[in-house]
């Protein structure tokens, strides 16, 4: 099995065997190539930046440079076209993560999706007693030059979810090195520094 970061290695637990697959924002394409040869999936990704675009093809995968800002999903595949669509710590730099997300369950069946929680005690503590806007392991950047757009919390993407008729079918919070702690299921909008979400239609 190859080496995975800890995100990867939760999102790989929810992939069922020989599924069809697209990731966004693949980057070199680690994750896609681990279900590849974990999982048998088939699929592709979808990456912004042309080296690591090379990276991906190198490994013999199928990749798309592509912007997600400028360009719609249904441009290039078909409704249903994969089983899951997976987008890690992207949601936050795109500029409009609802309509990215519709566009998602367009062409997926279910979505995985993770992103840091701006909602994390530490984030409102350094709001509350510095009047910075704040910098920690899962949000290192200065405001000046961060790619993070919008910025949400659990419970704004709940609601988002809720208002767009999405189910959320499974839900995992941990903290900056992915780990679980039982405080985080008891108040996983205050201790929860990322979420891993899968989601999917509701059903009429």
């Amino acid at each position: 099995m190859s080496q995975i970061t800890p995100e990867f290695k939760l999102i790989s637990e929810w992939i069922k065997p020989n599924s069809r697959v697209l990731d966004l924002g693949c980057g070199d394409g680690q994750l896609l190539q681990h279900l590849i040869d974990t999982y048998g999936v088939t699929g592709y990704g979808m990456e912004i930046d042309s080296f690591k675009n090379i990276q991906a093809i190198e490994k013999g995968l199928n990749v798309i440079q592509s912007d997600l800002n400028s360009h719609d999903l249904c441009d290039y595949f078909d409704k249903d076209s994969f089983d899951y669509v997976i987008m890690t710590q992207a949601l936050q730099v795109v500029s409009r993560p609802d309509e990215l997300l519709e566009d998602m369950l367009a062409i997926g069946k279910q979505i995985i999706i993770t992103f840091p929680n701006f909602g994390h005690w530490r984030n409102r503590a350094q709001l509350l007693f510095k009047g910075h806007m704040p910098k920690t392991d899962t949000l290192p950047y200065h405001w000046y030059d961060t790619p993070n757009i919008h910025m949400c919390t659990f419970n704004d993407f709940e609601a988002l979810c809720e208002e767009k008729d999405i189910e959320v079918v499974a839900r995992t919070v941990v903290n900056a090195e992915h780990r679980r702690t039982l405080g985080m299921s008891i108040a996983p909008n205050w201790l929860g520094e990322v979420a891993l979400y899968k989601v999917q239609r509701k059903t009429p």
